[in-house]
């Protein structure tokens, strides 16, 4: 097995145990790496993580199919402002974003341990959508970020998105992972691979590349 394919592999089984993953998309795309969870899987520890280790934005990603279930739109297509249209991304064809939502249980919504009720909560119904009545537990605006997948996953778009819900199709888990990117703390771009890599290393964490995972389950 090469080292691409073990490192997929390594990914894998991270998330089949609940463990975050490191994942750069590519130079030529948006050139990041998220940090990646299985959303049932979730703490409050793992939020301030987010949080204090990669401090981009905390975003759940479901599949097409969930976000359909749950009447999700595109944010771009929800919001009556001529700001949302038009939208020349230099990396992709469109945003992924649909509302951002919290979990009805939770109070302001952005704690740590607010936000991880809300995001085990979306891993939840994600996993058994036609039980859920979305606007019943969930409200919006809130401080989870929600991304709705491409239809066709990898096939159809390469992004952070596309390639968690891939990895967790590959687990065996719910259709809802959790990306945040990780920006370096001097300069406040995105952390380099080197970074990313040495960051994974010193934690103990798979780091994979986009690459390895649509050659390996695209």
């Amino acid at each position: 097995m090469s080292q691409a394919a073990a490192g997929v592999e390594a990914a894998i089984e991270a998330f089949r145990e609940g463990t975050p993953v490191l994942v750069h998309d590519a130079a030529d795309r948006e050139g990041e790496t998220d940090l990646v969870y299985p959303a049932g899987a979730v703490t409050p520890e793992d939020v301030a993580r987010m949080r204090n280790d990669a401090g981009g934005l905390v975003c759940v990603a479901l599949a097409d199919e969930v976000a359909d279930a749950f009447g999700l739109p595109f944010l771009e297509e929800a919001l009556d402002h001529p700001a949302s249209a038009d939208h020349e991304l230099g990396y992709d064809e469109r945003s992924s974003f649909s509302l951002p939502v919290n979990h009805r249980d939770t109070y302001t919504g952005i704690t740590d341990e607010d936000r991880a009720t809300t995001i085990t909560e979306l891993a939840r119904a994600a996993a058994s959508p036609e039980n859920v009545n979305f606007s019943e537990e969930f409200r919006a605006p809130g401080h989870v970020h929600l991304l709705r997948a491409a239809p066709d996953l990898l096939a159809d778009r390469e992004g952070h998105t596309e390639l968690g819900i891939v990895l967790a199709a590959a687990a065996g888990r719910e259709p809802a992972v959790v990306v945040c990117e990780m920006l370096d703390g001097e300069t406040g771009g995105a952390l380099s691979p080197e970074d990313a890599k040495a960051y994974a290393e010193r934690h103990g964490l798979a780091y994979v590349e986009g690459s390895a995972i649509i050659d390996r389950l695209g």
